[in-house]
């Protein structure tokens, strides 16, 4: 039988490194190392680098002139379909570059929202991904069509029945994205309303949401996984996890917990993203304990965390209890000293290492005065017990001279029924 293979599109990447960008905008052997990470995540094939050193972009070409014909020859010489950036471009670069190239051009921004739209499952996340995808095209509408010349003018040059408001093809475009960006704010809306819901009926039950948060691909998944047994798809590859996942858990035999693991964080995320996914990076704002997980077999994962960390700020979850986890801890080499602390634990989700620790930890941060108790509770008190059902965890009754309960209790609960716990 043939084989057959999908035909990628092959990809050059460009950067530019220049004192006048922001440290966090400038590219790098880093940056450009992950994103050909990223093209490979959405389908391509990187078949070159060119990183320009530069004094101050080029407004035009953001490169300059030389660099931009040594890129398109390299596109020549290997048959590139594509190039991408690793820094963000104004509207205007897009359209000359690509002019000027004679291939596709993207910025990084843009690498990372088609990511997002290939997979994003749920409808929460396929609402966040296009809301993201039109702001990023707002601003992108002008030269993007051929077609803008007056569709109706009032000149009374055109012919008969031509004249009317005299909109340009953009300004149509331009009013018809925002009616959209409307509606998928609207549909947001409803779905933060049923997370609210969802909410409130935990703190209802007094169940504590622990978040998981950190870079793309540092192991939030097989955490989730390692933890819960959930069976979530965790891939070696960077976002591989869009849409928020919560599982029941148990951290001990009397602490069960809502573990949530959300969308990985990375360097240059579009701002288009961070206002998108409130809805879903919302959960962080009322968890009761982060564990902030760390790719920490990678020689940068200290600039990693320092992007996680300036994120948590920005969604407002600064100042929440947090747990530091230092996952593919067993990849370090023998004698590597780990950072440690109260609040650190370091782990390998994949082999189970160092788990039992993190539990503990999490019973720790997470204690409530919860406690199991047996009561005896007389029967003229038997409305104690539908209390106890509403308001406890009910695990065993016996009737006998009194009714004998086995059940979790909260502190509060406990204050009701202290006079009928045994011993």
């Amino acid at each position: 039988m043939q084989d057959i293979t999908e035909i990628r599109d092959k990809v050059v990447l460009a950067g530019l490194n220049s004192p006048v960008l922001k440290r966090e905008e400038r590219a790098s052997d880093d940056t450009l190392e992950e994103l050909s990470a990223l093209v490979e995540t959405a389908g391509g094939e990187t078949v070159g680098l060119i990183l320009q050193n530069r004094a101050s972009p080029d407004p035009k070409t953001f490169i300059g002139d030389g660099k931009c014909a040594e890129v398109k020859l390299y596109c020549e010489n290997t048959g590139a379909t594509m190039v991408i950036f690793d820094n963000d471009l104004s509207p205007s670069q897009l359209r000359v570059l690509t002019e000027l190239l004679g291939v596709q051009v993207l910025d990084r921004c843009g690498l990372i929202l088609d990511i997002f739209a290939q997979r994003a499952r749920t409808r929460e996340g396929r609402l966040q991904v296009e809301l993201a995808q039109y702001q990023y095209l707002l601003p992108r509408l002008t030269g993007m069509w051929t077609h803008l010349e007056r569709q109706a003018g009032t000149s009374g040059s055109g012919p008969i029945g031509s004249k009317g408001p005299g909109e340009t093809q953009l300004e149509t475009d331009r009013r018809h994205i925002h009616r959209k960006i409307d509606k998928l704010r609207a549909d947001l809306e409803d779905v933060r309303r049923v997370r609210n819901t969802q909410r409130r009926q935990r703190q209802k039950n007094e169940i504590p949401v622990v978040a998981l948060v950190g870079y793309t691909n540092a192991g939030k998944s097989t955490l989730l996984n390692q933890l819960t047994g959930a069976g979530i798809p965790a891939n070696n590859r960077l976002f591989d996890t869009l849409d928020t996942t919560s599982r029941l858990l148990s951290v001990s035999d009397t602490l069960d917990v809502v573990l949530s693991d959300t969308v990985g964080f990375i360097r240059k995320l579009p701002h288009q993203l961070v206002e998108a996914f409130k809805a879903t990076l919302e959960e962080l704002e009322y968890a009761d304990l982060l564990l902030h997980v760390v790719d920490v077999s990678r020689p940068d994962w200290q600039e990693q965390a320092q992007v996680v960390e300036s994120l948590i700020l920005e969604l407002g979850a600064g100042e929440l209890p947090r747990i530091d986890v230092f996952n593919k801890s067993d990849l370090l080499p023998p004698g590597e000293i780990m950072p440690h602390g109260e609040d650190i634990c370091a782990i390998s989700a994949r082999t189970g290492q160092g788990v039992d620790k993190l539990l503990e930890k999490i019973a720790r941060r997470l204690d409530r005065g919860v406690r199991r108790v047996t009561l005896h509770l007389p029967y003229e008190q038997g409305g104690l017990l539908d209390m106890l059902y509403k308001e406890a965890k009910v695990e065993a009754v016996d009737y006998g001279a009194t009714i004998d309960v086995t059940a979790v209790c909260s502190p509060r609960t406990l204050g009701r029924v202290t006079a009928f716990i045994d011993g």
